[in-house]
């Protein structure tokens, strides 16, 4: 599944699940070497991309930013969905918090 070894990651499309397209969407919000994306909250980087670009990207955008958030973090290379149970799960519980801080008011 890795296009290469994290160790030998040298841009982004060097990454599993990172084309073109996706290069550039981590590039427009600051990240351009794969080394950057460890550490990194894929939410916060979903959030700050749809802030820069004024425009709601795909939800699997933020599957694709978890996959290679967590390579760089030592996981397995795995295909982009893999993480769509997760964001999902996340997403969620996002808005039963939202919806709970609403009704405590």
């Amino acid at each position: 599944m890795a296009k290469t070894s994290r160790e030998n990651a040298v841009k982004l499309e060097d990454l599993p699940n990172i084309g073109k397209a996706c290069a550039a969407d981590l590039r427009l919000i600051g990240i351009s070497v794969p080394q950057q994306l460890a550490g990194k909250d894929p939410m916060h980087l979903y959030e700050r991309l749809c802030e820069i670009t004024k425009a709601r990207h795909d939800p699997c955008v933020i599957d694709t930013f978890m996959s290679a958030v967590r390579f760089m973090e030592g996981a397995p290379a795995l295909p982009w969905w893999a993480y769509t149970a997760e964001r999902k799960a996340l997403l969620a519980n996002s808005m039963k918090s939202i919806k709970s801080a609403k009704v405590k008011k």
